[in-house]
């Protein structure tokens, strides 16, 4: 009974190969974060009060602009402006910062001339928010977030020193009801955890738009977007794969540095999130994207030599399966407990309860994603320059 014959030897080595593998992907990678917080919050500079400049992109975004602009305009910092770039908006985006800009004179908005064609309208607007800029840091967010509090402009520029050129943020998925606001808190969890994690390594390789800093002199040496002016999106996460670097890149999480993103209220805005993310991250350099692919490739394996091991344990040796169905749970409340922590420390819902199912579909869909964007027309992401 207690002699295993190949195959239940075979699934038992296979299976404790991959529960061995993931589980080092929990503690190590994606638990870094949560390790580093205490340091992060010790190596705040409180007395960095240097002038900012935040730019934001606005298109159709009167609305989120009335919700969003006055903590943007009354956070507690001695020297700062806000730049509103308004890409040809229809509705009544100008008349509401004009009437923002009468009460509150930080701040400025100009607009993206209408016959601009063969270029990324949203690059052209944070270039020449980057151009109209009085201050050399620069601090990026969309229309539809805000900081928690009146203290995100000290945190994130709190992170500086002379020798970092960007400080990447988090931004927060507030906790929603329904599995598809759970499953888009649970990504962006662990796409933030991902890349929070890489760069404390000393292996940055991208940021998020909603909550990003960097030097408006690092900007205009790497020439902008230069490198990927034929493509659509990439002003966030292709600049950021470009510029970082092991010494010039910090990040910050403290409960004062993060921002939060609106509601996503139908599933194809978020799909074209997804699909215009994935048609950027095919041009990253480094490794940093493959090691997590590899963790997806690592968990399926896994799930399938423990399904096959307790399949042919029960018909067997059902010491296979109780020793396959132990490895599963271990791993699961490993996972369990890392990401309800830190996303805890990250102020994120941690869906722990839908995590069972969660865990399965992020990364199918994330694969389809890529599949889909294969088969869509590549102008959807792409421009052709003319000469």
């Amino acid at each position: 009974m207690f002699l295993l014959n190949n195959t239940e030897l075979f699934l038992s080595v296979i299976s404790l190969i991959g529960f061995v593998i993931l589980s080092l992907y929990y503690l190590i990678a994606y638990a870094r974060p949560l390790r580093a917080s205490k340091q992060i919050d010790r190596t705040f500079e409180e007395s960095n009060k240097i002038p900012v400049s935040i730019i934001i992109y606005a298109k159709n975004s009167a609305e989120n602009l009335k919700k969003h602009l006055p903590a943007l305009l009354t956070q507690d910092y001695p020297e700062y402006q806000v730049i509103v770039i308004n890409d040809g908006s229809s509705d009544d985006t100008d008349d509401t910062l004009k009437s923002f800009q009468n009460e509150y004179k930080h701040l400025y908005h100009t607009y993206i001339p209408s016959n601009v064609r063969y270029l990324s309208r949203r690059k052209l607007a944070f270039t020449l928010g980057a151009k109209a800029a009085r201050y050399d840091i620069l601090l990026f967010t969309e229309a539809n977030c805000q900081p928690l509090n009146d203290q995100w402009l000290s945190a994130m520029v709190g992170r500086y020193t002379p020798e970092t050129s960007i400080v990447l943020g988090y931004c927060k998925y507030g906790n929603y009801k329904g599995l598809f606001h759970k499953l888009i808190a649970y990504d962006n969890l662990l796409t933030g955890l991902r890349y929070l994690s890489s760069a404390l390594s000393h292996h940055p390789y991208t940021g998020n738009g909603r909550n990003l800093s960097y030097r408006k002199e690092l900007f205009f040496k790497h020439k902008g977007f230069y490198q990927s002016l034929n493509l659509h999106a990439g002003d966030d996460d292709l600049f950021i794969n470009e510029a970082s670097t092991k010494e010039n890149t910090r990040v910050t999480y403290t409960p004062d540095s993060l921002t939060e993103m609106d509601r996503i209220e139908r599933f194809g805005v978020w799909k074209e999130m997804k699909i215009s993310r994935a048609s950027t991250q095919r041009y990253y350099k480094g490794n940093a994207l493959t090691f997590y692919h590899l963790e997806s490739a690592c968990f399926f394996l896994f799930q399938a030599s423990v399904i096959a091991a307790v399949v042919i344990g029960l018909s067997g040796n059902w010491l296979v399966s109780l020793f396959a169905v132990l490895l599963y749970l271990i791993r699961f409340i490993i996972k369990a407990i890392v990401f309800g922590k830190s996303a805890r420390m990250l102020q994120q819902s941690p869906a722990i309860g839908w995590l069972f199912l969660l865990e399965f579909i992020q990364p199918m869909f994330n694969g389809y994603v890529r599949i889909y964007r294969l088969f869509r027309n590549s102008k959807d992401y792409t421009f052709r320059l003319e000469n």
